[in-house]
Order: C-alpha cells, then structure tokens, then sequence
C-alpha cells in the first residue's frame, strides 16, 4: 500500500471520527479515531495527516493508519487518562475491599459494584462499536444510569482505554455528578440507618429470588 496525503476536512470530536480530503483529489475519506496514531494529539480540521487507503468490514473505502504529517506530537494527555482511571479503579477497589472485610458492607454490595462495572465496559464497547457503525446508539442516559448504580469504575476504565465519551464536557459533568451521588450513597450505608436498609433489602430480595424459584 502506498502512503496518501491529505487534509481532515470534518472532524466529529463528540463521535470521534472525521473524513480526509486527498491532497490527489477525489473523494474524502472516513476515517475514526481507532484508526489515528495514539501517538499524536487529538486530529481537527485542515490539519495535514498522511494514510493508507483501506475498507472498512462492509466493504466502504476509509483511511487506516492516519497520522499528522508533522509535530503534533501527543503531550500525554491519553496516558495520563488511562493512568487515572487505573489508579482510581484500584483505590476504589481497595476502599470496598477493606469495608467489606472489616464487616461495613456485606459481599452483596462489593458484587454489585463488580457487577456494573463490567456492565459499563461493555455498554460504552456496544455504544462505540454502533457509532463507528452507524447502527443504533446507546443513550447516554442509559450510561449515566451504570454509573450512578455503581459503575462508575468500570466506566472511567472504558472511557480512558476505548477513547469514548472521553472530550464531551457535558457528558463528563453529568459523569462525575454520579460518580459523586454514588459515593454519598455509599457512606451513607455506613451509617446505622443505611445499614438496617441495605439488610432488610437484601433479605427481601433473597426471598423474592426463593420464591421465584419454586
């Protein structure tokens, strides 16, 4: 394959894809952010990158392998993402461990959170692969719901690894307003009250799960 030339004529930050107009001539290409170097700054408009022309999986022609034909080097922004999302997933994951072996919360809650964490990954996975697909999305509120329940961390991991919903100030707010609300929750169940409720729900709900059993 020979490397083209051109210049992003659109660039889609909140979708995270754009199309390039060949410096040859003819018509832009598509192209998303998977397939830009990792090792460069975020791409924009009229910015110079150079590509392989390739297909997608439904046969359409779009660039693979773009990157800035000069400078614009990446000043670590996404390493210090990830590195975040890592070092908050453990803290966090250190912090439910220690409550649950020191008998503050029961292993229910420690699972719960396990639980929406790795329904969380895979949500933002469904979502980014149905964007770069044109198929339907996942609705961010839908998202919001994940974290606000406990999925926050594996949010933050997906968000940070997959490259998604990563730059939407709006997006990002509403995140950390439930990441916030979640932890309130939280120390609230320490508390003698929050403690009855949690039990009294949790035996409810092996009942329920009883008596649907039979």
């Amino acid at each position: 394959m020979n490397i083209e030339k051109g210049n992003i004529s659109n660039w889609n930050e909140e979708k995270g894809f754009g199309f390039i107009a060949p410096t040859s001539g003819g018509k832009s290409l598509f192209f998303h952010i998977n397939d830009y170097s990792y090792r460069h700054k975020r791409p924009f408009k009229n910015l110079e990158v150079q590509y392989f022309i390739s297909t997608d999986k439904k046969g359409r022609v779009c660039a693979i392998d773009v990157a800035p034909l000069k400078g614009h080097l990446n000043n670590g922004r996404e390493f210090r993402q990830r590195f975040f999302s890592l070092v908050l997933y453990s803290i966090f994951s250190s912090v439910l461990f220690y409550l649950f072996k020191s008998k503050l919360i029961p292993f229910e809650v420690v699972c719960l959170y396990a639980i929406m964490s790795i329904l969380a990954i895979l949500a933002y996975a469904k979502d980014k692969n149905a964007a770069e697909e044109g198929k339907w999305r996942t609705s961010e509120s839908t998202l919001h719901t994940l974290s606000l329940l406990g999925g926050w961390p594996g949010a933050a991991i997906a968000q940070s690894f997959l490259r998604h919903k990563s730059k939407k100030v709006s997006f990002r707010v509403i995140y950390w307003i439930t990441v916030i609300v979640n932890c309130c929750f939280l120390y609230w169940l320490l508390t003698p009250e929050g403690g009855l409720w949690q039990n009294t729900l949790i035996r409810e709900l092996y009942i329920l799960v009883k008596q649907m059993r039979y």
